[in-house]
């Protein structure tokens, strides 16, 4: 079986836990016999050796005279409409704020403009689109010609199945099985909803449920989100298959023989920083801690709109001899800072899934998790905490802080829980799902 699978993430380019779910489940697929061509924005020239890895920059468009038994169809004439957007200023889907975009919704006529562009790029460019392939000014204008690539794609490859991830890619997605007949299968990694409560954006809403209405199946990474897909975007539960995220044992232990101090702690929360992840929840927390006990510290790593507000509170509470931001880390600098820390804290406002507590689990780190994730459907036996209730955060990092046996306990039954959790096996999940769809 092949798949034609459109991510915008993809190792080495990671911001968030997107890329490291499109990577897992990517391997998992093609372990299980499954082969994968992931289309990503721009590869800026580099090579994957366990996957095959294409870049929309490296895709000629075609122009719609070029395909003749698409040129005059009735499908052409049936083309959905699709919502685009136009952007000014710095943006980004994982952003709290909206204030800094502006839109612009395109009518039913879009999917024909689309075509005059490809042919007038075709002219000028050589039939080569360029992408940035980041989350900055122009991503809205990205996602757009990405689904034009698509379209493209969707002619020139052999494939039996479409699978986007997240709706940056919905529009591709819905794109390519128009032109190509092929099942869609949408997954859902976290929803508008997730990332903005109910200051939502109406557009990037409405992309999302475009994409779900079109798909022919939808895989949600847990119940939780399951239920906000039924609930907020009004689709069939019978459409929507959950399958749960996975951890990846490869980065697994690599403790660069780093020392943890004597004598004190470090708390971490790694995240984007962002109204979603509840980080203004752990700096509370974090303040009431240091009320209690001294011998410890806390790291803030991750980048997000909120930083700035962080800061400045940090500086009210006068804590920042014992508070630190790291900015965006990846790669070693991820693995090195949880080597580093005693407890890990997720307190998310809304958590479609959380990797991050599994891989904190892999450096033996006892966990205090949001009950509003969906990875607490899995980790039952991790420390839960509503994220708005501070003060029970506050008192549960001083309970596995202080108590030494509490938290090796906690860690030890968790690790057990995630034993026989594996990307394989969840490919194996998503491999009979596309071949009931075939």
């Amino acid at each position: 079986m092949k798949v034609l699978m459109f991510g915008w993430e993809f190792p080495p380019f990671i911001s968030g836990g997107l890329g490291t779910a499109c990577y897992g489940v990517t391997k998992g697929l093609i372990n299980n016999g499954v082969e994968v061509t992931f289309v990503i924005p721009t590869r800026r020239g580099r090579e994957n050796a366990d996957v095959r890895v294409l870049g929309a920059d490296e895709v000629p468009l075609l122009r719609i005279e070029e395909i003749p038994f698409i040129r005059d169809s009735k499908l052409m004439k049936k083309r959905a409409k699709i919502i685009g957007i136009s952007s000014k200023g710095p943006v980004s889907p994982y952003y709290t704020s909206k204030g800094s975009m502006r839109y612009m919704k395109f009518d039913a006529s879009y999917a024909a403009k689309t075509r005059r562009v490809a042919t007038r790029i075709n002219a000028e460019r050589g039939s080569i689109l360029e992408f940035a392939g980041n989350y900055g000014g122009r991503l809205f204008e990205e996602v757009e010609n990405y689904g034009a690539v698509a379209e493209s794609l969707a002619f020139l490859e052999n494939f039996d199945i479409i699978h986007a991830h997240d709706w940056i890619t919905f529009p591709a997605g819905v794109r390519a099985k128009l032109i190509s007949g092929k099942p869609l299968v949408v997954h859902i990694h976290a929803t508008e909803f997730d990332r903005s409560g109910e200051n939502m954006n109406p557009h990037v809403y409405n992309i999302e449920k475009y994409g779900m209405q079109n798909a022919d199946k939808i895989i949600a990474v847990s119940y939780y989100t399951k239920n906000i897909i039924t609930k907020r975007y009004g689709i069939n539960p019978k459409k929507i298959e959950v399958i749960h995220n996975a951890i990846n044992r490869e980065k697994q232990i690599q403790r660069y023989n780093i020392k943890k101090k004597n004598g004190e702690k470090t708390v971490l929360s790694l995240g984007r920083v962002t109204m979603q992840k509840g980080p203004d929840y752990f700096l509370e927390a974090a303040n009431l801690v240091l009320k209690k006990i001294k011998n410890v510290r806390f790291v803030m790593a991750g980048s997000g709109d909120m930083l700035p507000k962080m800061i400045s509170r940090m500086a009210e509470l006068k804590i920042a001899d014992k508070f630190h931001f790291t900015g965006f880390l990846k790669g070693m600098e991820v693995e090195k800072i949880y080597a580093m820390s005693d407890l890990y804290v997720m307190p998310s406002v809304s958590e479609p899934f959380g990797l991050t507590a599994f891989e904190a689990l892999l450096y033996d780190i006892p966990i205090i998790i949001s009950k509003q994730s969906g990875v607490s459907e899995v980790l039952r036996n991790a420390v839960m905490v509503d994220f708005w209730d501070v003060k029970k955060l506050a008192g549960t990092m001083i309970a596995l802080l202080e108590n030494d046996k509490l938290a090796r306990r906690v860690v030890e039954k968790c690790q057990e829980e995630i034993k026989n959790i594996s990307w394989n096996n969840a490919g194996y999940k998503i491999k009979k799902l596309y071949e009931a769809l075939v």
